[in-house]
Protein backbone atom coordinates (compact mmCIF):
# COMPACT_ATOMS: atom_id res chain seq x y z
CA UNK A 1 0.00 0.00 0.00
CA UNK A 2 1.47 3.80 -0.96
CA UNK A 3 0.19 5.67 1.50
CA UNK A 4 -0.13 9.59 1.13
CA UNK A 5 1.67 12.25 3.40
CA UNK A 6 -1.65 14.37 4.98
CA UNK A 7 -0.94 18.12 3.84
CA UNK A 8 2.39 19.11 5.83
CA UNK A 9 1.66 16.80 8.95
CA UNK A 10 3.32 13.98 10.39
CA UNK A 11 0.55 12.07 9.40
CA UNK A 12 0.97 9.17 6.66
CA UNK A 13 -2.77 7.73 5.03
CA UNK A 14 -3.81 5.36 2.65
CA UNK A 15 -5.45 6.38 -0.08
CA UNK A 16 -8.82 5.74 0.93
CA UNK A 17 -10.41 6.64 4.53
CA UNK A 18 -13.08 4.20 6.10
CA UNK A 19 -16.12 7.10 6.63
CA UNK A 20 -17.66 5.68 10.30
CA UNK A 21 -20.44 7.66 9.97
CA UNK A 22 -22.22 4.13 9.51
CA UNK A 23 -21.19 2.62 12.86
CA UNK A 24 -23.86 2.26 15.28
CA UNK A 25 -26.23 3.91 12.20
CA UNK A 26 -26.58 1.29 9.52
CA UNK A 27 -24.05 -0.98 10.55
CA UNK A 28 -24.08 -2.73 13.93
CA UNK A 29 -21.20 -3.92 16.04
CA UNK A 30 -20.30 -6.87 14.61
CA UNK A 31 -20.50 -5.96 11.17
CA UNK A 32 -18.52 -2.87 11.74
CA UNK A 33 -15.88 -5.11 13.94
CA UNK A 34 -15.79 -7.15 10.51
CA UNK A 35 -15.38 -3.87 8.34
CA UNK A 36 -12.40 -2.37 9.94
CA UNK A 37 -10.61 -5.99 10.21
CA UNK A 38 -10.76 -5.98 6.50
CA UNK A 39 -10.02 -2.50 5.58
CA UNK A 40 -6.90 -3.13 7.62
CA UNK A 41 -6.28 -6.53 6.33
CA UNK A 42 -6.02 -5.14 3.13
CA UNK A 43 -3.47 -2.58 3.93
CA UNK A 44 -5.64 0.66 5.06
CA UNK A 45 -5.17 2.57 7.76
CA UNK A 46 -7.36 5.93 7.62
CA UNK A 47 -10.48 5.73 9.70
CA UNK A 48 -12.81 8.89 10.58
CA UNK A 49 -15.54 9.59 12.93
CA UNK A 50 -16.99 12.35 15.04
CA UNK A 51 -18.70 12.88 18.15
CA UNK A 52 -21.97 13.57 16.86
CA UNK A 53 -21.87 10.41 14.38
CA UNK A 54 -24.93 9.65 14.73
CA UNK A 55 -26.66 11.72 16.33
CA UNK A 56 -29.66 11.62 13.50
CA UNK A 57 -30.79 8.44 14.32
CA UNK A 58 -33.80 7.58 16.55
CA UNK A 59 -32.78 6.49 19.61
CA UNK A 60 -29.18 7.67 19.54
CA UNK A 61 -27.80 10.09 21.26
CA UNK A 62 -24.17 10.86 19.56
CA UNK A 63 -21.18 8.86 19.99
CA UNK A 64 -22.09 6.02 18.56
CA UNK A 65 -19.71 5.60 16.35
CA UNK A 66 -16.50 6.49 18.35
CA UNK A 67 -17.83 4.00 20.89
CA UNK A 68 -18.10 1.14 18.27
CA UNK A 69 -14.38 1.89 16.96
CA UNK A 70 -13.32 2.18 20.96
CA UNK A 71 -14.77 -1.57 21.39
CA UNK A 72 -12.71 -2.40 18.37
CA UNK A 73 -9.66 -1.68 19.72
CA UNK A 74 -9.90 -2.93 22.66
CA UNK A 75 -11.19 -6.08 21.42
CA UNK A 76 -7.95 -5.78 18.81
CA UNK A 77 -5.33 -3.88 20.06
CA UNK A 78 -3.06 -2.17 17.32
CA UNK A 79 -3.84 1.45 17.98
CA UNK A 80 -0.63 2.14 16.15
CA UNK A 81 -1.99 0.17 12.91
CA UNK A 82 -4.78 3.10 12.73
CA UNK A 83 -4.25 6.93 11.50
CA UNK A 84 -7.72 7.84 13.83
CA UNK A 85 -9.53 10.84 12.87
CA UNK A 86 -12.22 12.86 14.74
CA UNK A 87 -14.68 16.17 14.53
CA UNK A 88 -16.15 18.26 17.60
CA UNK A 89 -18.45 21.15 17.14
CA UNK A 90 -21.72 20.23 15.55
CA UNK A 91 -24.19 20.74 18.16
CA UNK A 92 -24.04 17.54 20.79
CA UNK A 93 -26.49 19.12 23.00
CA UNK A 94 -27.92 23.04 23.87
CA UNK A 95 -24.48 23.75 25.70
CA UNK A 96 -22.16 21.25 23.66
CA UNK A 97 -21.50 23.00 20.18
CA UNK A 98 -19.10 25.64 18.60
CA UNK A 99 -14.69 26.08 18.97
CA UNK A 100 -14.71 27.43 22.45
CA UNK A 101 -11.05 26.10 24.17
CA UNK A 102 -13.79 25.21 27.20
CA UNK A 103 -15.89 23.11 25.18
CA UNK A 104 -12.90 21.88 22.84
CA UNK A 105 -11.21 20.09 26.40
CA UNK A 106 -14.82 18.88 27.40
CA UNK A 107 -15.35 17.00 23.98
CA UNK A 108 -11.95 15.63 23.20
CA UNK A 109 -11.83 14.05 27.12
CA UNK A 110 -15.24 12.31 26.23
CA UNK A 111 -14.01 11.38 22.39
CA UNK A 112 -10.98 9.63 24.20
CA UNK A 113 -13.04 8.04 26.52
CA UNK A 114 -15.45 6.49 23.94
CA UNK A 115 -12.88 5.88 21.74
CA UNK A 116 -10.84 3.88 24.47
CA UNK A 117 -7.67 5.41 23.40
CA UNK A 118 -4.97 8.06 24.77
CA UNK A 119 -5.05 10.75 21.40
CA UNK A 120 -6.59 11.41 18.36
CA UNK A 121 -4.48 11.45 15.42
CA UNK A 122 -6.08 13.97 13.87
CA UNK A 123 -8.53 16.04 15.26
CA UNK A 124 -10.73 18.35 13.31
CA UNK A 125 -13.03 21.32 13.54
CA UNK A 126 -16.25 19.84 12.36
CA UNK A 127 -17.80 23.40 10.95
CA UNK A 128 -16.73 27.16 11.65
CA UNK A 129 -17.80 28.71 14.78
CA UNK A 130 -18.10 32.78 14.07
CA UNK A 131 -18.96 33.08 17.84
CA UNK A 132 -15.43 32.35 18.60
CA UNK A 133 -11.88 33.72 17.54
CA UNK A 134 -9.57 31.56 15.31
CA UNK A 135 -6.71 32.44 17.99
CA UNK A 136 -9.09 30.80 20.45
CA UNK A 137 -9.45 27.78 19.14
CA UNK A 138 -5.99 27.64 17.74
CA UNK A 139 -4.48 28.30 21.12
CA UNK A 140 -7.02 25.38 22.54
CA UNK A 141 -5.53 22.95 20.04
CA UNK A 142 -2.27 23.46 21.38
CA UNK A 143 -2.93 23.06 24.58
CA UNK A 144 -4.10 19.53 23.67
CA UNK A 145 -1.46 18.44 21.07
CA UNK A 146 1.24 19.75 24.03
CA UNK A 147 -0.97 17.42 26.60
CA UNK A 148 -0.34 14.44 23.41
CA UNK A 149 -4.01 14.27 23.19
CA UNK A 150 -3.86 15.00 19.89
CA UNK A 151 -1.00 14.90 16.90
CA UNK A 152 -2.38 17.19 14.03
CA UNK A 153 -5.79 19.27 12.82
CA UNK A 154 -8.09 19.45 10.71
CA UNK A 155 -11.10 21.73 9.38
CA UNK A 156 -13.86 20.60 8.06
CA UNK A 157 -16.92 22.51 6.13
CA UNK A 158 -14.80 26.00 5.93
CA UNK A 159 -14.95 28.40 3.73
CA UNK A 160 -11.96 29.47 2.02
CA UNK A 161 -11.45 32.74 3.77
CA UNK A 162 -11.75 31.23 6.94
CA UNK A 163 -9.23 28.96 6.47
CA UNK A 164 -7.20 31.58 5.18
CA UNK A 165 -7.94 33.63 8.09
CA UNK A 166 -6.76 30.27 10.14
CA UNK A 167 -3.79 29.55 8.35
CA UNK A 168 -2.17 33.47 8.08
CA UNK A 169 -2.84 32.93 12.05
CA UNK A 170 -0.71 29.99 12.33
CA UNK A 171 2.03 30.91 9.95
CA UNK A 172 2.43 34.47 12.21
CA UNK A 173 2.16 32.76 15.42
CA UNK A 174 3.41 29.75 15.33
CA UNK A 175 0.09 27.80 16.90
CA UNK A 176 -1.28 24.62 15.73
CA UNK A 177 -2.14 24.76 12.16
CA UNK A 178 -5.30 22.92 10.00
CA UNK A 179 -3.28 20.59 8.00
CA UNK A 180 -6.46 19.15 6.45
CA UNK A 181 -9.40 20.14 5.18
CA UNK A 182 -12.90 17.92 5.27
CA UNK A 183 -15.22 19.67 2.12
CA UNK A 184 -18.04 18.47 0.39
CA UNK A 185 -16.94 16.92 -2.79
CA UNK A 186 -17.62 14.43 -5.17
CA UNK A 187 -18.29 14.02 -9.34
CA UNK A 188 -22.01 15.71 -8.95
CA UNK A 189 -20.82 18.21 -6.02
CA UNK A 190 -18.43 20.19 -7.54
CA UNK A 191 -18.86 23.73 -7.28
CA UNK A 192 -18.45 24.38 -3.10
CA UNK A 193 -14.89 22.60 -3.48
CA UNK A 194 -13.34 23.47 -7.13
CA UNK A 195 -11.89 27.25 -7.57
CA UNK A 196 -11.19 29.35 -4.34
CA UNK A 197 -10.86 26.45 -1.62
CA UNK A 198 -9.25 23.82 -3.67
CA UNK A 199 -6.54 26.69 -4.91
CA UNK A 200 -6.22 27.53 -1.14
CA UNK A 201 -5.25 23.57 -0.52
CA UNK A 202 -3.16 23.70 -2.89
CA UNK A 203 -1.05 26.84 -2.39
CA UNK A 204 -0.49 25.86 1.34
CA UNK A 205 -0.04 22.65 1.12
CA UNK A 206 -3.42 21.69 3.04
CA UNK A 207 -4.57 17.86 2.71
CA UNK A 208 -7.92 17.23 1.29
CA UNK A 209 -10.17 13.76 2.56
CA UNK A 210 -13.64 14.73 0.23
CA UNK A 211 -16.61 13.64 1.89
CA UNK A 212 -19.98 12.05 0.19
CA UNK A 213 -17.92 10.75 -1.99
CA UNK A 214 -19.67 8.49 -3.21
CA UNK A 215 -22.91 11.40 -2.73
CA UNK A 216 -24.74 8.80 -0.63
CA UNK A 217 -24.34 6.13 -2.65
CA UNK A 218 -25.57 7.47 -6.61
CA UNK A 219 -22.60 7.11 -7.83
CA UNK A 220 -22.14 3.39 -7.34
CA UNK A 221 -25.18 3.35 -9.80
CA UNK A 222 -28.10 1.74 -7.41
CA UNK A 223 -30.57 4.50 -7.46
CA UNK A 224 -32.31 4.77 -10.25
CA UNK A 225 -35.85 6.07 -9.94
CA UNK A 226 -38.08 6.88 -6.70
CA UNK A 227 -39.26 3.48 -6.24
CA UNK A 228 -35.56 2.73 -5.54
CA UNK A 229 -35.29 5.04 -2.74
CA UNK A 230 -38.14 3.29 -0.53
CA UNK A 231 -36.64 2.20 2.69
CA UNK A 232 -33.66 3.09 2.54
CA UNK A 233 -32.22 5.40 5.03
CA UNK A 234 -30.29 7.77 3.24
CA UNK A 235 -32.82 7.99 0.47
CA UNK A 236 -33.67 11.80 1.32
CA UNK A 237 -29.64 12.42 0.36
CA UNK A 238 -30.17 10.88 -2.68
CA UNK A 239 -33.33 12.49 -4.20
CA UNK A 240 -31.81 15.32 -4.87
CA UNK A 241 -29.54 13.52 -7.83
CA UNK A 242 -32.37 11.82 -9.64
CA UNK A 243 -32.87 14.14 -12.68
CA UNK A 244 -30.83 14.36 -16.12
CA UNK A 245 -27.30 15.83 -14.69
CA UNK A 246 -27.17 12.75 -12.36
CA UNK A 247 -28.20 10.47 -14.72
CA UNK A 248 -25.70 11.39 -17.09
CA UNK A 249 -22.89 11.00 -14.80
CA UNK A 250 -23.92 7.79 -13.46
CA UNK A 251 -23.67 6.84 -17.42
CA UNK A 252 -20.58 8.18 -17.71
CA UNK A 253 -19.20 5.96 -14.84
CA UNK A 254 -20.79 2.81 -16.06
CA UNK A 255 -19.26 3.42 -19.51
CA UNK A 256 -15.76 4.01 -18.12
CA UNK A 257 -16.18 1.46 -15.36
CA UNK A 258 -16.74 -1.36 -18.03
CA UNK A 259 -13.83 -0.16 -20.12
CA UNK A 260 -11.93 -1.30 -16.48
CA UNK A 261 -13.64 -4.22 -15.83
CA UNK A 262 -14.68 -2.09 -12.70
CA UNK A 263 -17.96 -0.99 -11.02
CA UNK A 264 -19.10 3.10 -11.16
CA UNK A 265 -18.53 3.71 -6.88
CA UNK A 266 -14.66 2.65 -7.80
CA UNK A 267 -14.65 5.05 -10.70
CA UNK A 268 -16.23 7.90 -8.80
CA UNK A 269 -13.46 7.12 -6.24
CA UNK A 270 -10.58 6.91 -9.02
CA UNK A 271 -11.68 10.04 -10.11
CA UNK A 272 -11.00 11.90 -6.97
CA UNK A 273 -8.14 10.17 -6.39
CA UNK A 274 -6.63 11.30 -10.03
CA UNK A 275 -7.23 15.00 -8.61
CA UNK A 276 -3.91 16.20 -7.59
CA UNK A 277 -5.25 18.32 -4.56
CA UNK A 278 -7.20 15.22 -3.40
CA UNK A 279 -5.16 13.31 -0.26
CA UNK A 280 -8.11 10.48 0.26
CA UNK A 281 -11.62 10.33 -0.50
CA UNK A 282 -13.86 9.71 2.73
CA UNK A 283 -16.33 7.00 1.76
CA UNK A 284 -18.35 4.19 3.59
CA UNK A 285 -19.72 0.55 3.62
CA UNK A 286 -22.14 -0.96 5.12
CA UNK A 287 -20.91 -4.63 4.11
CA UNK A 288 -17.52 -6.80 2.50
CA UNK A 289 -18.79 -6.42 -0.90
CA UNK A 290 -19.12 -2.66 -0.79
CA UNK A 291 -15.95 -2.23 1.30
CA UNK A 292 -14.17 -4.26 -2.10
CA UNK A 293 -15.46 -2.02 -4.18
CA UNK A 294 -14.15 0.97 -2.61
CA UNK A 295 -10.80 0.06 -1.65
CA UNK A 296 -10.43 -1.39 -5.42
CA UNK A 297 -10.44 2.02 -6.61
CA UNK A 298 -6.92 2.72 -4.97
CA UNK A 299 -5.19 0.35 -7.68
CA UNK A 300 -7.53 2.10 -10.71
CA UNK A 301 -5.43 4.11 -12.61
CA UNK A 302 -7.95 6.62 -15.11
CA UNK A 303 -6.47 7.72 -17.99
CA UNK A 304 -6.59 11.53 -19.64
CA UNK A 305 -9.64 10.45 -21.80
CA UNK A 306 -11.49 9.04 -19.00
CA UNK A 307 -10.91 11.75 -16.57
CA UNK A 308 -12.13 14.18 -19.33
CA UNK A 309 -15.25 12.22 -20.26
CA UNK A 310 -16.07 12.42 -16.51
CA UNK A 311 -15.41 15.94 -16.30
CA UNK A 312 -17.46 16.82 -19.10
CA UNK A 313 -20.68 14.54 -17.81
CA UNK A 314 -20.34 16.41 -14.29
CA UNK A 315 -19.67 19.93 -15.05
CA UNK A 316 -23.28 21.55 -14.43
Amino acid sequence: MEYRKLGASTLNVSPICFGGNVFGWTTDKKESFRLLDAFLDMGFNFVDTADVYSIWADGNNGGESETIIGRWLKDRGGRNRIVLASKFGMKMDADKVGLSPAYMSEAVEASLRRLQTDYIDLYQSHKDDPKTPVEATLEGYAKLIEQGKVREIGASNFSAARLKESLDLSARTGLPRYQSLQPLYSLVERAEYEGELENLCSEQDVGVISYFSLASGFLTGKYRSESDLEGRIRGPRVQKYLNEYGFRVVKTLEEVAEKHGTKPGAVALAWLLARPSITAPIASATNLLQLEELVSSAKLTLDESDVDELNRASTP
